[in-house]
């Protein structure tokens, strides 16, 4: 059942994209999840053009901008995707609630996708929707921003609703309890089920069958409204999920110190057995 669930979800998000095939679409995470395709993003808290770089250019699909849990701001954060704007990768940004300055900020900054966190209201996924997307299907004021340089001055008003993305995370028992609603709403691409705050409002360990019925019913509402279905990128062997959040710069800094480091001892000890035989 859950595999059909999966196939439908897939189909109809390809359908939408192949309806608009005349459309260009530079979203290219969009692309690959029309495609049936995995797509992860590396997450950034810090303000420094040179991690950010380096994170668009190491091979993830996007980049999770951290702006819910981080001191960064937007001019700094227009700076960071300003300095890499020819990156693979493309900026999402999770902003801090779903209001009509948060959402018009980062939409002319250059932001393809938006992930709003803790909707526990259909109003949220709403506003989220109606605030990021132009008329007629939207509110969002034209304005000015850096929008127009990163994806192309002369067509970014047309094609900015088809690149969009609206990512919207369950966090609690009252957003589980009408995700049906809250994926159904019009707009919305990506329901994530937050696996930490899921548990931590629940107080139920991830092993709980409590706990594993509440994302089940994420998972199934979400396919069956035609979604694609999103979480941790542990959880990326896991049938149905397509989207998911990879770790931070500051624990790719550690992995790759473990690595570097593991490797230097593995290297002298290499060494040492190699004189021991000489």
């Amino acid at each position: 059942m859950l595999r059909i669930c999966l196939s439908v979800s897939i189909a109809l998000f390809a359908a939408a994209q192949t309806a608009s095939a005349d459309r260009h679409l530079f979203n290219t995470v969009k692309q690959k999840l029309a495609q049936g395709k995995q797509v992860v993003g590396g997450t950034i808290y810090t303000s420094d053009p040179n991690v950010y770089c380096a994170m668009a250019h190491a091979g993830f699909d996007f980049l999770w901008i951290e702006m819910q849990h981080s001191p960064l701001n937007y001019d700094q954060v227009a700076k960071m995707i300003w300095a890499c704007r020819d990156a693979p990768a493309i900026p999402f940004i999770r902003i801090p609630d779903a209001t009509e300055g948060d959402l018009q900020k980062a939409t002319d900054i250059g932001a393809l996708g938006i992930v709003v966190p803790m909707v526990d209201t259909v109003e949220e996924a709403e506003n989220a929707v109606l605030y990021a997307k132009y008329p007629p299907q939207g509110r969002r004021s034209r304005g000015g921003g850096q929008y127009g340089k990163l994806w192309g001055n002369g067509k970014y008003r047309e094609l900015a609703n088809d690149n969009m993305m609206i990512v919207v995370m369950i966090e609690n028992p009252a957003g589980i309890e009408i995700v049906d609603k809250i994926a159904a709403v019009e707009g919305i691409d990506v329901v994530f089920a937050a696996s930490g705050d899921i548990g931590s409002f629940t107080g139920y360990e991830r092993s709980d069958p409590r706990y594993m019925k509440l994302i089940e019913r994420v998972k199934t509402e979400t396919l069956k409204a035609g979604k694609i279905l999103a979480g941790p990128s542990s959880w990326r062997d896991r049938e149905g999920f397509m989207f998911f959040q990879g770790p931070s710069e500051g624990s790719l800094i550690a992995a790759g110190a473990k690595l570097e480091l593991g490797e230097a001892q593995e290297e002298k000890k290499d060494v040492a057995t190699g004189d021991e035989a000489r």
